[in-house]
């Protein structure tokens, strides 16, 4: 299944990709696969982050507030 995707380019872009051979629908299809790809792998780092702080007991966090505080 496709989805048809509309963008503006600059035209001076366009024509030079073009005249390069550049297939435009594969390499936007590959960048966004690429970004996709990065993004997700992102989000996972930050959730195992977020997983790994909601590990921490209550007490471990009172404890690290206060010797933050007591080194300002």
């Amino acid at each position: 299944m496709t989805e048809v995707l509309s963008v503006r380019v600059k035209k001076s872009l366009k024509l030079e990709a073009e005249k390069l051979g550049v297939d435009l629908k594969l390499a936007v299809e590959k960048t966004l696969e690429e970004l996709v790809a990065e993004k997700k792998t992102n989000a996972q780092r930050v959730a195992k982050e977020l997983r790994n702080l909601m590990n921490v007991k209550p007490e471990d966090w009172v404890d690290d507030v206060r010797a933050t505080r007591q080194e300002m």
